[in-house]
Parts: C-alpha cells; structure tokens; sequence
C-alpha cells in the first residue's frame, strides 16, 4: 500500500521567540512552527503523489568520517540534532525517521535550500520564456540599476558569481547579515531603528572589487533578488507561482509556506518551509531530470545544465573550493566532486537534500542544529556529507 502522509498536529508553543528561534533548545521548536513567528505566504498543495514503499531501519548503517573514524547513521543524526530523515531509491520510499518531538507533520524551515527551489523556478519561466538569464537583471528590476546589481545579468544571480560587497558572516554581531535579518523581519528591531525592508536593502549593496563572473561568493541577497525578478516575470506573488507551477504538480503532500517582509517580499533565499517527505519528493523531481508523476514540470535541459555547467574555475577562485576542490555551484544547486553526478541543496542549521543521480538516491535531511553552517568547513557538516554519500551508496538504503 502506498504511504500516506502524516496529518497535522498542534504541540504547544514552547518559549521560543524572534530573538531567540534560530538556537537550541528554541529551535527545536520552531523550526516548524515558523509562521508563528514571522509573517508567511502560504503555498498551496494539489492532489498528493503517492510514496510507495516499505521503510526500513538505516540508523546502524556504518560509515567513516572524514578523520576515518567508524560512525553510524543514527550516531550522525543524533550529533547534528536532525529532525527528520526520508529517504528515497528508484522513486521508492525506503527509509522514514523523525527525531526529538518532531513527527514530520507540519513544514519545516529549508533555509539556504530554498534557494534551489527558487533556482528550480528560475528554469521553468526560462523554459517558458518568461526570463532569459542572460539578460540584465536591470531589465525586469530597474530599483538595483545603482546598487551591485545594477550591470550583471541573471546568470551572475543563479550562480553567486556577481561582484558584490556582502560577507555572508552569521556571527558577526553587527555585520551585513544583522542588517539583512532586520530587512527581512528575522530578528527583532531595536526600538530606535527601522528595520527597512527586503527590497529597499538589495538596492543598497555596493559592488567590491573584480569583474562579475569570475568568482564564486556566496551572497543570500542574490536569491531574494531572483524571487523578485520571478514576481516581476510572472505579475503574481512568488508563493502562488510556486504552488502553480512546481509545488502543486510535483504532487506535494503538504502547504508549504515562505516568510514575507512586512511589504510582503518573499525570502526566496531561506524562508521557505517544507516537510520532509515534500523535500524529498522535490528532490525525486530532480533525479529525474524535471519529469513529475504527472508529466514534465522542470525542463529536462534545464537540470542537464545544472549537472553538466556548473564554472569550476570560478568555484576554484572562491571560498568554499578548499573543502571541495572540484565541486561547482548552477543555478542555485551544488554538484560534488568529480565522479559520477550528486546533486546538493544545503541549508544552514542542517538542511541537506541529497541527490545521488547514479544509485537513484534522493535523501531529505532537516535538523535544528546550533551551529549556523551550511558547508563542508565545518566538520559536523563533513561528517554529514560523508554519511549521506554512504548511505546513498549502502545496500540497507536499497528498494526491496
């Protein structure tokens, strides 16, 4: 019989509060209970695609870490504070585990994986012709003519290869990322400071030095800046555009949902939440080069160019390459090292969709990790890499 769904719970609130939501033991909480927290758009889902299956036990499941130490699965999880893990292979729902109070029923924050949703996005209105990614950003949003923005084109966006002073440093106390947290309503205001909004902040980024193209930065703002480019191509709010155009037809079992600013700009870059099992339906999407239970919804050339385009020169020059020398960065998705394709979107506090194109794996991972990291520089998150490659490649992860 095909798995059904969880169904929606209400647990109590808890504490948590917009100062303190993204730190443990709050996050644990609201990680899936963001729209109490911060204002949403919500994203509708259509009639359900099955997950057919029999889910097994994966947490004994051995691996070595990057120091060569042997770990388990579950020892893995239990170190990142994961949340919840489904697991896929050949479509096939083979794995289903849910951790520390949560249950999978209600959508859980993606953060950075958002980005490869809006970067999904993205292909389908190029497919359509509705923005052609070697134009000017300028050309749909005029606001960003004087700011970074103002001379690179949507291809510079799609792969975080704009020239733009923005230090993507979530410890700084006072950096830019504390002005873009205003901006986006996801830390409080100080009460003689206005917080300004999404929109407004983009239009103030300044360029930094060298040419656009040529290096790999990862900047947030360059997603939110493409969530408005999708708004302006199709004149309808991007949470209504995802629900019509991917959420709905890849068959999600669930509503999603997406923080808003208080214009209502959506956080194309991190705000959307989904659950597990709708990630790894996303992430069976993508395996299968865009094609749903229903037909085509990504163009499949544009998940070829992901795999096959990605600048590996420009990679090289920045500053994720020592931890993933040959790795690239498409349209808003990773591609590992080399070998055969593996597709990645990450998420800081322990996000991961992992797509392993060769053994039909898909593997959704949510956590409420502490610790604000979404790379290989930090070694819980090698650790995790490593553990996801192994269980992509292990024989208790096969379809029975």
């Amino acid at each position: 019989m095909p798995a059904a769904d969880p169904a929606p719970t209400a647990p109590a609130r808890g504490d948590a509060t917009l100062a303190n939501w993204r730190s443990r033991p709050h996050s644990a909480w609201a990680f899936s209970r963001v729209r109490e927290l911060i204002p949403t758009a919500a994203v509708a889902a259509g009639r359900p695609a099955p997950l057919a299956g029999a889910p097994r036990e994966v947490l004994l499941t051995p691996f070595a870490d990057p120091a060569g130490a042997e770990r388990t699965v579950g020892g893995c999880l239990a170190a990142i504070d994961a949340d919840g893990l489904v697991m896929l292979r050949s479509g096939r729902l083979v794995a289903e585990h849910y951790f520390g109070g949560y249950d999978g029923r209600r959508p859980h924050i993606l953060f950075s994986v958002s980005k490869s949703v809006t970067g999904l996005l993205v292909g389908i209105l190029a497919d359509r012709g509705l923005i052609d990614p070697d134009a000017p950003v300028t050309r749909l949003v005029p606001e960003v003519e004087g700011s970074a923005y103002g001379d690179c084109t949507v291809r510079h966006l799609l792969d975080m290869t704009v020239a733009v002073a923005f230090e993507e440093d979530y410890f700084d106390p006072a950096g830019d990322v504390i002005r873009y947290r205003l901006a986006t309503g996801w830390n409080p205001a100080p009460p003689d400071r206005d917080p300004g909004d999404l929109r407004a902040f983009l239009a103030t980024l300044r360029r930094d030095e060298g040419a656009h193209g040529e290096v790999f930065r990862y900047v947030s703002p360059n997603a939110d800046l493409l969530g408005w480019l999708i708004e302006r191509a199709t004149g309808r709010p991007y949470a209504e555009t995802l629900s019509g155009l991917l959420w709905q037809p890849m068959g999600a079992g669930t509503p999603a949902d997406i923080t808003v600013d208080r214009l209502g700009a959506p956080r194309a870059a991190g705000g959307i939440s989904a659950t597990v099992r709708d990630l790894a339906r996303l992430g069976e999407l993508v395996r299968r080069r865009g094609t749903g239970p229903r037909g085509q919804v990504v163009p499949a050339w544009w998940v070829e160019d992901i795999v096959a385009n990605g600048d590996r020169a420009a990679w090289r020059r920045g500053s994720f390459a020592e931890q993933q020398p040959d790795g690239s960065y498409r349209s808003q998705w990773y591609r590992r090292d080399g070998g055969p394709p593996v597709l990645l979107a990450i998420g800081i506090h322990g996000q991961w969709l992992h797509i392993d194109m060769a053994n039909e794996s898909v593997i959704a991972l949510v956590s409420s990790r502490d610790a604000p990291t979404d790379d290989a520089s930090d070694a819980s998150d090698a650790s995790t890499m490593a553990m996801l490659d192994a269980l992509a490649r292990s024989e208790g992860g096969r379809a029975p």
